[in-house]
């Protein structure tokens, strides 16, 4: 059997699929329990990238750091991080704070127009959305 959780599958009997104890036991152990970001500014639309002593300190992470570290050399949305990385939004959101914190990542706030991201903006991650 692979993948249906059963008693002979490499998950074991506890995996119970995608969104299952498994996820969210790993959820956990990557945010070390916490479910808020120590930002209040991090959107979906929030732009990251990898910055110079991030891609230095990029080797000695954790898989989940060095994975966005990586992925960041070029600029990615939190949004397209979490879906790269098969990672909930709140999960990746989470990390990035952290990586921003300690410097090792660049957040870019998209300008808004009167309280409204900007369309543009908006299409970019949309169709990075779309070419995952």
């Amino acid at each position: 059997m692979s993948g249906t959780g059963g008693a002979d599958s490499p998950e074991g009997p506890s995996r119970l699929g995608p969104e299952g104890p498994s996820r969210l036991v790993r959820a956990y152990a990557v945010t070390g329990g916490r479910t808020h970001s120590q930002r209040d500014d991090l959107e979906l639309e929030t732009l990251v990238s990898t910055s110079p002593y991030g891609e230095a300190a990029a080797p000695s992470l954790g898989f989940e750091r060095r994975s966005i570290a990586m992925l960041c050399q070029d600029v990615l949305s939190i949004a397209e991080l979490s879906a790269c990385l098969d990672l909930p939004l709140g999960v990746a959101k989470i990390l990035v704070s952290d990586m921003a914190s300690e410097r090792l990542v660049i957040v870019y706030r998209p300008a808004s127009s009167g309280g409204r991201p900007d369309l543009a903006l908006l299409e970019r991650v949309l169709d990075g959305l779309r070419a995952i």
